[in-house]
């Protein structure tokens, strides 16, 4: 798998396994050049409606891409399965990142950027991204909360997560921070951990209102808020949004 910044050739058929990185290739000007996407990759919707679909995330279909022969495939540590990708290393060349914070993902930004001579373009995009995370306007008391992934286990979020350093950005303590990957939670550790607000992610698992409701009879006292997950989860051109995101959400956990 690819180490370097360098191909010693400006890619013209890549494939990407990330949904995250498949909207930063689209910000990148990279239309003709990306030649496959997950069913994941809904942003942008006009790709998610035209580009090859290789399958999903973890259950990628090397029929089809064999069929693409792309001289690029970008996948994640995280997001992929590591049988899948050494599998697909073997035929053609895989761009592998690895993202749990903020300045990881702006050197991938950067990486992708030289990779696919978009250099330029994801420079700015790197300067724009650190202005606005710099504009967030941080409580001035750290407010300890929890950020739940899944239902039935209850999931939720460790300190070595991009997540994570999401929460951090936005002045919110992970009461789970000690914890590694996405730990189940039961009722009673959020009880414990004496949370002044609990994250309800929309992804991957889709939290409603009803469950909200389900959580505030046993977390009197809490807020209890459903988030926009790709605000949180989503480390590539999307993080250009997230500020102004989080920005409304401090306001509406300081004034509720």
């Amino acid at each position: 798998m690819q180490k370097t910044t360098s191909l010693g050739y400006i890619p013209k058929k890549i494939v990407s396994l990330v949904p995250s990185q498949t909207e930063l290739l689209h910000y990148l000007g990279l239309t003709e050049q990306t030649a496959g996407i997950t069913k994941f990759c809904i942003h942008p919707s006009a790709w998610f409606k035209t580009k090859t679909c290789v399958g999903g995330t973890k259950t990628i279909n090397k029929k089809i891409i064999d069929q693409l022969q792309p001289d690029l495939i970008i996948a994640n540590k995280e997001e992929n399965l590591k049988e899948q990708i050494e599998l697909l290393a073997s035929d053609f060349p895989v761009w592998l990142t690895d993202v749990s914070s903020l300045d990881e993902s702006l050197s991938m930004i950067s990486d992708i950027g030289k990779l696919t001579g978009k250099e330029e373009k994801a420079a700015k995009l790197v300067i724009q991204i650190k202005a606005a995370f710099k504009q967030i306007t941080i409580p001035k008391q750290t407010v300890r909360s929890a950020y739940l992934v899944w239902r039935k286990p209850y999931m939720t979020i460790g300190g070595d997560t991009f997540i994570n350093d999401m929460l951090l950005s936005c002045g919110f303590k992970n009461v789970f921070e000690d914890k590694k990957r996405y730990p189940e939670v039961n009722i009673t550790d959020l009880q414990n951990a004496n949370c002044g607000v609990v994250f309800l992610s929309s992804e991957p698992y889709p939290f409603q209102q009803k469950h909200i409701d389900e959580l505030a009879i046993h977390l009197p006292g809490c807020k209890i808020i459903l988030t926009d997950g790709e605000m949180f989860s989503w480390y590539g051109s999307r993080l250009l949004l997230s500020p102004q995101y989080f920005e409304k959400l401090i306001k509406q956990i300081l004034v509720s």
